[in-house]
């Protein structure tokens, strides 16, 4: 897979769109991923988190099928800050 350019949480229709460096793109349904793996009120409160402050990075865990591992983790969204 390409390396990920540019991210955008779409409200409208609850997807991540995300364009590769290829221009190929992919749309992330939320929904699902929030059925998925959002198994209590603090996953989906940082599901929620990430979507509208971290698009990017929620686009790169999903797709690299890490989701479940980083909300395994605790829900602690600090831990993507600079």
């Amino acid at each position: 897979m390409n390396k990920l350019l540019f991210c955008r949480y779409n409200m409208d229709t609850n997807r991540v769109e995300a364009r590769f460096t290829d221009d190929s793109a992919v749309s992330i349904d939320c929904t699902a991923i929030e059925d998925e793996y959002g198994n209590s009120p603090a996953q989906r409160a940082e599901l929620d988190w990430l979507l509208y402050n971290k698009p990017l990075e929620y686009a790169q865990l999903v797709l690299g099928g890490e989701i479940e591992h980083y909300l395994s983790l605790g829900c602690d969204h600090g831990r993507l800050e600079d």
